[in-house]
C-alpha cells in the first residue's frame, strides 16, 4: 500500500509581542539573534516536518500581525532556525561518515577472516583428512554468516541518514513568505487547502 506523499509543508509562525520570545530558549543569555530555539518550538518543527518526503517542498509562512514594529524579528528568527538545522545536518553527516567507516572496516575484517578460513585452514588440514569436507562446508557457512551483517548494513541502512540530511537541507533553504494581514492569511489557507 502506497502512502500519500505530502507535496508541500508550510511552517506557520506568528510574530507579535506575546509570541516572539516563545520561539527562543528563555535561559539563553545571548542576544536574540544568537539564541537557541526553545524545546517546545523544536518539537513543533519536528512534528511539522515528520511527514516530509523526498519531493516535499518546505516553506515558512510568517504572519506578522504588527507589520511596522515587529518585522525586525523575522530575520533573526529565520536565521536561528536555519542555524539550528545546519548544526543538525552537520551532526547527521558526521554520523553517516562514522557509519560508513565502521561498516567498511567491519567488511574488511570479515574478508580477512574469510580468507584465513578459506585459504589457510584447508591447507593445514589437507585434503586427505576425513573431516575435510565437513569442515569445508562449515567454513563456507561461517564465511557467509560473517559477511552478511556488514553487507546488509551497507546496502539497506544508509537511506535514513540521507533522508534526514536532505530534509535539513530543505529547511535551511526554505523560502520565507511574510503575510501582513489576516485577509492574506485566510486567502493563503484557502489556496493551500484547494491545492491539496
Amino acid at each position: 500500500m502506497k502512502k500519500n506523499s505530502v507535496r508541500r509543508i508550510s511552517i506557520f509562525l506568528s510574530i507579535n509581542e506575546k509570541t516572539v520570545y516563545s520561539y527562543f530558549n528563555p535561559h539563553d543569555p545571548a542576544p536574540l539573534g544568537r539564541r537557541q530555539l526553545s524545546h517546545d518550538f523544536q518539537d513543533y518543527l519536528n512534528q511539522t516536518l515528520q511527514p516530509a518526503r523526498r519531493h516535499t517542498n518546505i516553506d515558512f509562512k510568517i504572519f506578522c500581525q504588527s507589520s511596522g514594529n515587529m518585522r525586525f524579528i523575522i530575520d533573526p528568527l529565520v536565521n536561528t532556525i536555519r542555524r539550528h538545522y545546519q548544526i543538525q545536518q552537520k551532526i547527521k553527516q558526521g554520523e553517516f561518515e562514522k557509519f560508513k567507516k565502521r561498516n567498511y572496516v567491519l567488511l574488511l575484517m570479515s574478508f580477512i577472516v574469510v580468507m584465513i578460513c578459506q585459504g589457510v585452514l584447508p591447507m593445514i588440514l589437507g585434503q586427505d583428512h576425513r573431516m575435510h569436507s565437513t569442515f569445508s562446508n562449515a567454513l563456507d557457512v561461517f564465511s557467509w554468516v560473517i559477511l552478511w551483517k556488514p553487507i546488509e548494513r551497507l546496502i539497506f541502512y544508509w537511506n535514513p541518514f540521507l533522508k534526514e540530511i536532505l530534509l535539513y537541507n530543505k529547511v535551511i533553504n526554505a523560502k520565507v513568505n511574510i503575510v501582513e494581514s489576516e485577509e492574506d492569511l485566510i486567502n493563503y489557507h484557502l489556496e493551500h487547502y484547494d491545492a491539496a
